[in-house]
């Protein structure tokens, strides 16, 4: 069977679990945005984390913009301004002004957060991120369209207020919302924005869940028709296979820390490194190279990948290859091996 097109992007969370300088982060991901374009991925993406090593990218729009400067035709993107943290105001002159500056090629990813840490630092509380969310949507849709307008809600009220700048793609960038429970699917889909789902943390079987769930929503066929289905993965594509159970150790240090920071476990020392806790019933190597990762040879990635075709319908698959403290060799030559290798099966 032919596999259906898939858009690839990659990702960039600016992780340092052993608290390198911060230029020589920011450079490595500059030189990961470069490669990236030369080898024809199609997208990347920029995260938004705070007050720890887990992640120095703390202005995804900023850095978005910076590698469009430095790139010819990849799309930026945010994978997400965690936008109940900010002024959905400031979001949308923000959004647009990377629009115009990267010249239409920016791609925005929303979410609601999920780091008690972050938020409690930021004088906001996690337990409001969903009204807070829905309320910044709707601010951002109006703003977006260039006509003065008021809002009274719960969390945000305004007179009347006209945004400049307003975006160069119309009527917006496309929008990715970050969601796990069908509930906040449907609700995506229903906006008609695309959807994001998974993650370091999300086996397989779980997003066989999410496929049926988003064949079962009652929304017009032409509206889901239209919606890109994506997911998120640490990838590593080698020929040698021996590489992988130290590969693994990597991507475990990123689960570890976003399930730990994810429970509230505030797992940061005195000079703010995240700490990799073990968790309990922690998923061997095997299971997670069997449901939570992309990695082993050419081949092998394939077969992964048709794995998650089936299991949720993608339409696009963000690969992340720079986790833990994987050494660049080793992040630019497995990139090399699936642009190479990998994306031409589902192109």
């Amino acid at each position: 069977m032919t596999n259906q097109h898939i858009e690839f992007g990659t990702f960039l969370l600016l992780q340092t679990p052993t608290n390198r300088p911060s230029t020589e982060i920011f450079g490595r991901g500059v030189e990961i945005a470069q490669h990236a374009d030369k080898l024809g991925f199609d997208s990347i993406w920029c995260a938004e984390h705070h007050f720890s090593s887990y992640g120095l990218l703390s202005r995804p729009l900023m850095v978005a913009n910076h590698i469009a400067s430095k790139t010819e035709r990849i799309r930026v993107g945010s994978a997400v301004v965690v936008l109940p943290l900010h002024n959905p105001l400031i979001v949308a002159e923000e959004i647009a002004t990377a629009d115009i500056l990267s010249g239409g090629r920016l791609d925005v990813g929303l979410g609601r957060g999920y780091q008690p840490y972050e938020f409690e630092r930021l004088g906001h509380d996690l337990k409001e991120s969903r009204p807070r969310f829905e309320e910044g949507i709707d601010i951002l849709l109006k703003a977006f369209k260039g006509e003065p307008f008021s809002y009274d809600g719960e969390f945000y009220k305004f007179g009347e207020t006209h945004v400049f700048p307003t975006p160069l793609q119309d009527p917006h960038p496309p929008i990715f919302i970050v969601g796990q429970s069908i509930e906040s699917i449907e609700a995506t889909v229903r906006r008609g924005f695309n959807v994001v789902s998974g993650g370091f943390g999300v086996p397989i079987q779980r997003l066989r869940e999410f496929r049926k769930g988003f064949d079962a929503m009652d929304v017009d066929p032409a509206i889901k028709s239209k919606v890109r289905i994506s997911t998120q993965r640490p990838v590593y594509v080698t020929n040698d296979e021996s590489e992988l159970p130290a590969i693994v150790e990597q991507a475990r240090w990123n689960m570890r820390v976003t399930l730990s920071l994810r429970a509230g476990l505030e797992r940061v020392d005195h000079d703010g490194r995240a700490i990799a806790v073990p968790m309990e019933k922690e998923p061997t190597d095997q299971e997670l190279l069997d449901n939570y990762f992309v990695m082993g040879t050419p081949a092998t990635c394939i077969e992964k990948l048709k794995e998650l075709q089936d299991a949720m319908g993608i339409t696009h698959f963000n690969a992340s290859f720079w986790f833990g403290d994987l050494p660049r060799e080793k992040v630019l030559n497995s990139m090399e091996l699936f642009a190479k290798e990998v994306m031409p099966a589902f192109r």
